[in-house]
């Protein structure tokens, strides 16, 4: 058994752990072996280092600058150092197959950070963490579009905040804090999501606008085409 009940939720145990690390780094494995099935795609390729490298390190990133909060919400949740960016930026790179793995395997860190101790159903893990975080490997559909990158960011993170406002109304309105106005309790899932997801979205597309980071994220994309 993976978890142990206990009043009326479930904890993930040593052995849940375990398995969702094996699944992790099965899931970076599969990445460079499709990715490395093209020979020709990988030999003309111009980035010296392998697609799992770079996928491991964005992953690497994004799950230290989740622990970096900038601001602690009043009603809960937090504004991180621009971690859902680095996700975001694997499928911009190498598409929505990629991405999607990528973004799999960060939604499962951030279960193992944070939501292993208090689970109440599977399908609320999967809101809060697998769904939601998956989806920002949304990112990929756009990465040939015209400001693809800024555009493939938003529409990844709101999706993002649509999982989680799904779980919130299923799972947590119980759980409404007393400091949020119960006349607008009807709203609490999205106002919950959003109020920490839209100002991270919103500080991460002015950074990366900047002209000196803006040119540095378009030599990473020119590097790593096949």
């Amino acid at each position: 058994m993976f978890w142990n009940a206990e009043d009326g939720y479930y904890v993930l145990n040593e052995n849940g752990y375990g398995a969702l690390v094996v699944i992790a780094i099965l899931v970076l494995i599969l990445i460079d072996v499709f990715r490395g099935r093209n020979k020709d795609q990988r030999s003309s390729s111009k980035f010296p280092v392998t697609t799992i490298t770079f996928t491991g390190v964005s992953i690497a990133l994004a799950y230290v600058l989740s622990f970096i909060r900038i601001w602690e919400m009043p009603w809960g949740g937090s504004i991180t150092l621009l971690s859902m960016f680095f996700v975001t930026f694997v499928g911009y790179l190498f598409g929505p197959g990629t991405g999607f793995a990528a973004a799999f395997v960060y939604g499962i860190l951030q279960f193992i950070q944070s939501g292993g101790s208090y689970m109440l159903s599977p399908f609320q893990v999967c809101c809060d963490y697998f769904l939601a975080f998956t989806a920002l490997g949304a990112s990929g559909f756009f990465r040939n579009k015209k400001n693809g990158l800024i555009i493939g960011y938003i529409v990844a993170v709101l999706l993002r905040g649509v999982f989680h406002t799904i779980g919130g109304y299923l799972y947590w309105m119980d759980y409404m804090p007393e400091n949020f106005p119960a006349s607008l309790a009807v709203i609490y899932p999205v106002a919950y999501n959003y109020a920490y997801i839209l100002p991270e979205a919103l500080i991460t597309v002015i950074v990366i606008l900047l002209p000196p980071v803006k040119k540095g994220l378009n030599r990473i994309k020119m590097m790593t085409v096949s």
